[in-house]
């Protein structure tokens, strides 16, 4: 009798599932999709996850087998190595370059790309300034090592080159202590603040937008076509951060709006071996709404292929007062970030650039161990969505 009850009670309930209750359950399961679906931004909704091909990736520490050993520990096995030993006149070193090569494959680590010695430092500290100075015929022989440089990474398998093309350095104003993050100090910039101080010109003098442009485009039309021959990637990071006017008698290429500076920088070649080194915090920093302004603009250039490399740093606040935060404790949810670059097929390294510092000693690893297990995370969490 107890097992005949039994039956006819779960009789009743398949025949209330099939006719009422189940409606209701996969009215319930297709309103969870949907909430989940409406968490990400309107302009990239995935229409079925697609597989995951970026990975963690580093820029930080050298070659040195500490530095190597490290990022091994922390799982980081793809890297931005540096440079190599730079020759006056020449360009780089070849047997240097391999020897960072042989250096990383020891712990089975990939050497994915270099610095151009077109760095962030500003005008008065790069070693090739006439470039960015436009200054002939100087900068043609400054650009003669560019090449070489480039056929140097070709010899050693490294496929991706970053630069910067820049006059001023990365602008900050001071440092923001976080006492709910343990006295975290964060590298801050607020326009306001800038503008109440001195700002004497830099040996370049006084130089807008178009000037920038024509400098870029210089270079451009002489290594484009050596990257092409030698298939390396050259990467350009903008200009950190985009400001709204000229600063120091300087206007950044990237400003006053960071997304168009950025659409005239990229048809300035159409060469699949011309992108971006693409820093989401230094776009940010140009974005009124970075959470949900950065993904436009990751829609856009990443259908075009043009991310080769990603810095992945978080930003508190916008657009010409912002702080460098953790990458948890910022404007923008990563998770949602690098689900974006994962559905326009972004296959590049992700890695932390700027991070965080404190004044106790080990202060810089333990931040970025924190950054590489943050993104290492979020990548295992979307391997697990495809």
């Amino acid at each position: 009798m107890k097992n005949f009850l039994k039956t006819l009670q779960r009789r009743k309930f398949m025949k209330l599932f099939a006719s009422g209750t189940a409606g209701a359950l996969t009215t319930a399961t297709v309103a969870i999709g949907a909430d989940r679906s409406a968490s990400r931004p309107s302009s990239i909704k995935a229409q079925a996850a697609k597989k995951v091909l970026m990975k963690v990736g580093c820029q930080s520490g050298g070659t040195s087998e500490e530095n190597l050993a490290f990022k091994a520990r922390h799982g980081v096995y793809n890297m931005d190595g540096g440079m190599p030993k730079f020759v006056p006149g020449k360009g780089w070193d070849l047997e240097d370059s391999l020897r960072k090569r042989e250096a990383c494959e020891k712990f089975g680590i990939s050497l994915d790309a270099y610095h151009l010695p077109l760095t962030s430092a500003g005008i008065d500290r790069v070693v090739v300034p006439n470039i960015m100075l436009g200054k002939s015929p100087e900068r043609d022989k400054e650009i003669e090592m560019i090449q070489q440089m480039i056929q140097v990474s070709a010899k050693t398998g490294v496929k991706l080159l970053n630069y910067n093309t820049t006059i001023l350095p990365v602008l900050r104003t001071g440092r923001t202590i976080d006492p709910m993050r343990g006295n975290a100090s964060y590298s801050t910039w607020n326009y306001e603040e800038a503008l109440k101080r001195e700002q004497p010109l830099t040996v370049a003098g006084d130089v807008d937008a178009d000037e920038i442009f024509e400098r870029i485009a210089y270079l451009l039309d002489r290594i484009v076509p050596v990257a092409e021959e030698y298939k390396v990637q050259l990467g350009n990071h903008i200009a950190d951060p985009p400001v709204p006017d000229k600063y120091k008698g300087i206007m950044r290429w990237n400003s006053p709006e960071v997304f168009e500076g950025m659409k005239r920088f990229a048809k300035l070649s159409d060469s699949p071996y011309h992108g971006f080194n693409f820093c989401i915090g230094s776009i940010a920093e140009g974005l009124r709404d970075p959470k949900n302004d950065i993904f436009p603009i990751i829609e856009y250039f990443g259908k075009r292929k043009q991310i080769f490399n990603v810095h992945l740093r978080n930003i508190k606040g916008n657009y010409n007062n912002f702080q460098e935060v953790f990458p948890d404790n910022g404007e923008m949810n990563f998770f949602h970030v690098m689900r974006a670059l994962r559905d326009v097929e972004f296959d590049g390294m992700v890695m932390p650039d700027h991070v965080p510092t404190h004044e106790t000693e080990g202060a810089s690893s333990q931040a970025f161990s924190f950054a590489y297990g943050h993104i290492i995370g979020i990548l295992q969490a979307l391997k697990d969505e495809a």
